[in-house]
């Protein structure tokens, strides 16, 4: 298996609105989680750059669609997280609208992959969400994050338990994959992924 290299990667555009979002057709892959997941410090580690995505100190503080080319062939997609207690209703259901806008409207996203922390239950919010996603059609994969903070036997078992969990709804699990930005674990298999999607 040859690994995968990112030889390139470009910010490209902000926004709000996916009607603005690049309109070139290229494959879009889109990362969310709730807040404090770990999206920025992943989508760093997988492309090798260490600041492409602006971790903050202030969970939640994505709030816009945010598009990287990657080698000239695809976009990664940064997208708000959901679930920040701290923000007004107001907010909240602007967020809303912009995740789901993009998510079912934006006809380039190729794959959603969802960010689970490894080291919790399962949290009703992502659960619902997953449900939503599986309601609407919406091809996904799950990656757990922040496995470097968990022993072996802790971060396998942990992993059981939400698959068994998702179990209990699903007929079949999407492709999942553990990972850490730390260690950059799971780097290859994520990225081997998009390139095997790629070609299909």
């Amino acid at each position: 298996m040859n690994k995968p290299i990112i030889k390139t990667a470009e910010f490209v555009i902000s926004n709000s609105d996916v009607r603005k979002c690049p309109q070139d057709g290229k494959p879009e892959y889109a990362f969310i989680g709730r807040s404090n997941v770990g999206k920025s410090s992943l989508i760093n580690m997988l492309t090798g750059r260490r600041k492409l995505a602006m971790t903050s100190a202030t969970p939640g503080k994505t709030l816009l669609i945010n598009h990287f080319i990657i080698n000239n062939e695809w976009y990664l997609v940064d997208l708000p997280g959901y679930g920040y207690a701290k923000r007004s209703k107001s907010q909240n259901e602007k967020l809303q609208e912009i995740i789901s806008g993009y998510i079912l409207d934006r006809e380039q996203m190729t794959l959603l992959f969802v960010l689970i922390d490894c080291r919790h239950e399962p949290q009703k919010i992502d659960l619902e969400f997953i449900q939503w996603l599986g309601e609407n059609g919406v091809p996904f994969s799950i990656i757990f994050t922040k496995a470097d903070k968990l022993t072996k036997t802790a971060l396998a078992s942990n992993i059981a338990a939400y698959k068994k969990r998702l179990l209990e709804e699903w007929e079949e699990l999407p492709p999942v994959f553990v990972t850490s930005s730390e260690s950059s674990v799971g780097r290859d298999e994520v990225l081997q992924y998009i390139n095997e999607v790629n070609q299909m």
